[in-house]
């Protein structure tokens, strides 16, 4: 037998409230491991310091830039201790944050003045952003995003994580860090199919806000990959594609998180494109990046509008198009598998607090959302017609060979 609360047997009550001011920079800079250049070395919210700092590197990084960081700070004189990891999605794991978290108590890292510096991509970045939240409950990092993917959205970004049990990033904190620094040279060093990858969180930009990226991104994909978004050869009244590419994404990107950093409010409109793609991606590794399976998810949510026909037959082509000129696949056997999308979105309903939330195109660079409670979400129906959609994509030699013309294939 339960009793009603009385309300004669609270004595004292009290209510916090605090407000915590967050300002962090992201500063592009050019030949970031010159050691002339002063931005690596700098220590946020200090002017100089006297212990001794741990520099995380991805494997792959160290084995390309790894001679020039470690001359850098012995040429500048700063006192530090290194670290490297493994890169991939199947390594972002809670033991790889404690191996940093580790590194960090041996060295001896103070609550502030020794700030850890990760280099690489956003796999690092995220992972040694998590030790950093949670080592003496909270130090500051530095980001240096060697990849595209990280350069132009994870370092907007607050968030860090791992992945758990199979899921994507399903434990992660609110953490940014005080500097990113960006470098556009690094990603001189990468492989075309990275290039690609990161192009696939740019093109998710243009289709939610951008409609001028868009075009660059129809215009000039295949020079952008091929030439690694460097401009090579541009003179000084020469279009640069790369750059442009670059600062329009950043840009959009922090206009939308600024409003919404700790995502108090659900609807995201940067979620397009990660409402079916987290399932996939984790299934299919290492198959799959991450940049790969948002730009399928980024199509398969066009199809959806095309469906309900807010977004025109000629759009979702050159939607389409625009994927394959940047070099990227269009579908996969699991965007065309109706079961696997409605588990998808199940499971991502449960981040949204068992919304939808859905972000869907209205034209290029416009949105709206539908969700279920308004009676304006996605139907099991739909997303059966999308995923018959995707699967004649997969049938269509045109999706095996990006940039081919092609004839535009009705929405059932």
């Amino acid at each position: 037998m339960t009793r009603a609360r009385d309300s004669k047997t609270v004595h004292n009550r009290w209510t916090m409230s605090a407000t915590k001011k967050v300002e962090y920079e992201i500063v592009v800079t050019d030949d970031v491991f010159d050691p002339a250049n002063p931005e690596l070395g700098l220590v946020p919210g200090a002017e100089r310091c006297d212990g001794t700092r741990l520099v995380v590197l991805d494997e792959t990084v160290d084995g390309i830039f790894g001679h020039r960081v470690r001359s850098y700070f012995a040429e500048n004189d700063v006192q530090v201790e290194y670290l490297t990891l493994r890169g991939g999605d199947q390594h972002k794991s809670i033991d790889q944050m404690l191996r940093v978290a580790t590194r960090l108590s041996e060295i001896g890292t103070a609550r502030v003045g020794t700030p850890p510096v990760a280099i690489g991509g956003g796999v690092l970045q995220d992972v040694v952003g998590m030790a950093a939240s949670l080592y003496r409950r909270g130090i500051p990092y530095v980001r240096v995003p060697t990849t595209l993917l990280g350069q132009i959205d994870g370092s907007v970004s607050a968030k860090t994580g791992v992945n758990y049990e199979g899921c994507r990033n399903r434990l992660g904190t609110f953490a940014p860090p005080p500097r990113t620094i960006i470098d556009r040279g690094l990603i001189a060093t990468l492989p075309e199919r990275q290039v690609r990858s990161g192009l696939g969180e740019a093109l998710k930009m243009a289709l939610i806000k951008d409609a001028r990226l868009f075009e660059v991104l129809e215009e000039h994909g295949p020079r952008l990959v091929a030439d690694r978004l460097q401009d090579s050869g541009a003179g000084p009244d020469d279009p640069k594609p790369g750059l442009e590419v670059v600062r329009r994404a950043i840009t959009g990107m922090a206009e939308e998180l600024q409003r919404n950093l700790w995502e108090a409010d659900l609807k995201r409109i940067v979620d397009y494109g990660h409402t079916f793609s987290p399932i996939v991606e984790m299934r299919a590794l290492p198959e799959l990046h991450h940049g790969e399976a948002v730009a399928m998810d980024c199509v398969f949510s066009a199809v959806l509008a095309a469906d309900r026909g807010m977004l025109s037959r000629e759009q979702l082509t050159r939607i389409i198009d625009t994927t394959r000129r940047i070099g990227l696949a269009v579908s996969h056997p699991m965007f065309a598998d109706a079961d696997v999308m409605k588990e998808a979105l199940a499971d991502t309903m449960r981040h949204r607090d068992n919304h939808q939330y859905i972000t869907l195109l209205t034209d290029i660079g416009s949105t709206t959302f539908v969700d279920d409670e308004d009676l304006t979400g996605i139907t099991g129906d739909e997303i059966d017609r999308a995923a018959r959609f995707m699967g004649e994509l997969l049938r269509d030699p045109a999706s095996r060979h990006p940039g081919r013309a092609r004839t535009p294939l009705t929405v059932a």
